[in-house]
């Protein structure tokens, strides 16, 4: 829509999480080294959470391509399964013939052998769930059961859980101590702070093709994070409705005037009449 008029190749605030667009912010950065770190080292549980819009799926997809030659992975984006559904969709995703299984047993028995096959080929296998808040207790305790899956000396699955605060809560309850404590790493995104907005913004509209100076002026960088409170997610909307006013008024960059109409345009974020006692 806008792109030709600001010399874009394509739109820079799509909320698609494709990780060409992923900046290594502070917070962002030390999750990916932490998550990378750990499973070299085998560990077994790692959990990373965040607020809704934080990145937390770019991250998990980012993950799973920096793990492409390094481990097996299974990926499982919507975990609201029932114990047997999710026993079936892991072996499903390490490539189990389930069709053949009559029951969970024969299920279960054929992923550990499944999972023995990899460990003698010296294949990580890396089980990784998204929105992990959503999983039933009974399936985040099936979960735990299927870590006991190993041999003497090898461990033969590694999970790495992406959740809301909810995951948190949820973890906290007595009667799932037994999975918390085999949580070894864990790691909660934060909001990007002013700086590593200004640095958000240049990295996408670069990355869609822009080669010029500052688009964005001081103001409205100042207005979006305010707004924003540094949710990529809400950061992404406001840029866009706000290129999208800047073209419509046949400006070439965006200023504190054009974050506002976006902000009015958008529920979800602070409202001007509580930012002007900010700014």
């Amino acid at each position: 829509m806008y792109e030709s008029h600001f010399g874009l190749q394509e739109a820079p605030f799509a909320l698609t999480p494709n990780t060409r667009y992923f900046l290594r912010a502070p917070s962002h950065g030390d999750a990916l080294e932490l998550l990378l770190v750990a499973l070299s080292e085998r560990e077994g549980f790692i959990k990373i959470t965040g607020e809704v819009g934080t990145g937390k799926t770019l991250l998990c997809r980012l993950l799973l391509n920096e793990l492409e030659q390094k481990a097996h992975t299974a990926y499982l984006p919507n975990p609201h399964l029932s114990p047997d559904a999710l026993y079936q969709a892991v072996a499903e995703e390490l490539g189990v013939e389930v069709a053949a299984c009559t029951n969970t047993h024969q299920v279960l028995k054929a992923l550990n052998e499944r999972l023995i096959e990899m460990a003698v080929a010296q294949t990580p296998v890396v089980l990784v769930i998204d929105e992990a808040q959503a999983m039933p207790e009974a399936t985040i305790e099936a979960l735990r059961l299927l870590t006991n899956l190993e041999t003497e000396s090898t461990r033969l699955l590694q999970v790495v859980l992406f959740g809301q605060p909810e995951l948190d809560a949820m973890l906290a309850q007595d009667s799932l101590r037994q999975l918390r404590q085999r949580i070894t790493f864990h790691y909660r995104l934060e909001p990007l702070d002013r700086q590593s907005v200004a640095q958000y913004l240049r990295h996408r509209v670069a990355q869609a093709g822009y080669n010029g100076g500052d688009l964005f002026s001081p103001g409205a960088l100042r207005l979006i994070t305010r707004a924003s409170g540094g949710i990529p997610r809400l950061v992404n909307v406001l840029a866009h409705k706000a290129m999208l006013a800047a073209w419509g008024g046949g400006d070439r960059h965006i200023q504190r005037g054009h974050v506002a109409r976006a902000i009015r345009d958008t529920e979800s974020v602070r409202q001007p009449g509580l930012l002007a006692r900010w700014l």
